[in-house]
């Protein structure tokens, strides 16, 4: 339990962090409140985390297969420093990125050859990522801003519509963001969890991977709940100006990215109709806001976008792997010589 708690660390700062996203528009329009959005996406997190993360964990395995607890132990608390730094910035970085970084780490350290297929997967789901949510965005944005336009709704109506709208697709976005990045948190203790298998009801089993994930999700949901305001309040807010109804494009758009690159059922469709599979990756739930937010910016004319702030969040996404990795290496090495336990075998 010992060294799983740097794992939960590192929940938290994701909770802290990336999860935000997914109602920190609603919260920076305050068409939510705080307390409210916290409690929805941490409920929503947990189920996304036990019943769907599997997918994209088996994806950092076969990056770096993180073999000794002690070493799992390092490779974590190294990514959810990075994490907890960066969210000190108020920069709203990756914690995929983060741990991506620090799994490199440690295949440096302990001579493991790092798989570049795999890394090269990773990488080119990080560029599509807020690609792909600026699109969405741009497209939803015309049908809502069409359906309103045409149906002559009430303003009063379109507010509490918005408003629900908020919610459900902050859940859905809150579900998709524990099936994805999970993996992040509980990812690199799956080849060396200590736990076991366990039978409940008869016949369904609860595996020593999805206890790892429940206890993951439940520290990004403390995450959620104690240190995400301040990183709600830079998405929804500081970088562009948001009106409730691009908030809703906005998580919709997130929402359905992250969704993407977690379903196991959408990969298995399209590789049955004989399409290429999206990969089960990791990706960053703050990319995916802030590729949504642009999107809408640019079809605004892109004149409210705090360009400065936007520089800020670039930056932090590529120095946030070279500082995860390098923070990794050093605690490996620490661990490995000052306490004399095995990082690896």
């Amino acid at each position: 339990m010992f060294f799983l708690s740097s794992g939960l660390f590192l929940g938290w700062s994701l909770g802290a962090n990336d999860a935000a996203n997914v109602f920190g528009t609603a919260v920076g329009t305050r068409m939510l409140k705080f307390r409210t959005a916290a409690a929805l996406a941490g409920l929503c997190v947990i189920l996304g985390a036990v019943l769907g993360g599997s997918g994209p964990s088996e994806t950092l395995g076969a990056l770096g297969g993180v073999n000794a607890i002690a070493g799992s132990f390092s490779v974590a608390l190294a990514a959810a420093v990075t994490v907890t730094f960066m969210t000190r910035m108020k920069l709203a970085v990756s914690t995929s990125q983060a741990i991506i970084g620090a799994i490199v780490g440690w295949n440096l350290f302990s001579g493991y050859e790092t798989d570049y297929s795999v890394l090269s997967r990773i990488v080119s789901a990080w560029v599509l990522c807020p690609i792909l949510a600026a699109l969405f965005a741009i497209g939803i944005y015309g049908l809502v801003r069409l359906l309103v336009y045409r149906s002559k709704i009430h303003l009063f109506t379109l507010d509490a519509c918005t408003r629900a709208g908020l919610i459900i697709v902050g859940m859905l976005g809150s579900y998709s963001l524990g099936a994805n990045n999970i993996a992040n948190v509980m990812g690199v203790f799956a080849t060396a969890s200590p736990l076991g298998d366990v039978v409940i009801f008869g016949n369904w089993t609860f595996t020593g991977t999805q206890q790892l994930f429940l206890l993951g999700g439940i520290a990004i949901s403390v995450g959620i709940y104690t240190y995400s305001h301040r990183v709600m309040e830079t998405v929804g807010k500081e970088l562009f100006r948001l009106s409730p109804v691009t908030a809703f494009v906005i998580v919709l758009s997130h929402s359905m990215v992250l969704y993407i690159f977690a379903s196991e059922g959408l990969r298995d469709l399209l590789t049955g109709l004989g399409l290429p599979g999206i990969p089960l990756v990791p990706v960053s739930s703050s990319q995916a806001v802030v590729g949504a937010i642009l999107g809408i910016a640019l079809v605004n004319g892109a004149r409210n976008i705090n360009w400065k702030m936007l520089g800020g969040i670039a930056s932090g996404w590529v120095t946030t792997p070279l500082i995860a990795g390098g923070i990794s290496y050093i605690l490996l090495f620490f661990v490995q010589n000052v306490f004399d336990l095995n990082v690896f075998y």
